[in-house]
């Protein structure tokens, strides 16, 4: 039997689905919300990314579970960056964001996926809004790049 812990991550996303109106889709249900954001690192990183970060944010929203931030050294690597996550997500796991915001200037590129939030910044829009320091009181994971 799940924990309740899990059903009510389910029943969380199951109630924003629906609320933001996007069709259930059985296929992917097994690419969990923290899957999702580690996915969604690895690209950036594949694209590289600095300063990945993944930010829990369950214990403080009720319309994320999770944000990634990362960095571009520019918008034209920010566009990058964004470009790259959400083809391969798209094509890897039928995902798309519900919402962007950002793309044309590209100095902060906001992307929701429902379960996890991407945000894509220049460096200059990440020490302007400093987001790593407005949730500094949820657990952070520092992403890694993969060795090889």
């Amino acid at each position: 039997m799940p924990s309740s812990a899990s059903t009510d991550t389910v029943d969380q996303r199951a109630r924003r689905e629906l609320r933001w109106g996007r069709p259930r889709n059985r296929a992917f249900d097994h690419l969990t919300p923290l899957a999702q954001a580690r996915r969604i690192a690895d690209l950036a990183l594949s694209k590289l990314a600095r300063d990945v970060l993944i930010l829990d944010m369950r214990p403080v929203c009720s319309y994320t579970d999770y944000f990634v931030i990362c960095t571009g050294q520019n918008p034209r690597q920010a566009k990058a960056v964004y470009d790259e996550v959400r083809e391969r997500m798209k094509a890897e796991a039928g995902l798309v964001p519900k919402n962007v915001d950002g793309q044309r200037e590209a100095s902060w590129i906001l992307a929701d996926y429902l379960d996890v939030v991407l945000h894509v910044f220049t460096p200059e829009a990440r020490a302007y809004y400093r987001l790593e320091e407005l949730w500094s009181d949820v657990p952070s994971v520092a992403v890694e790049a993969a060795a090889g």
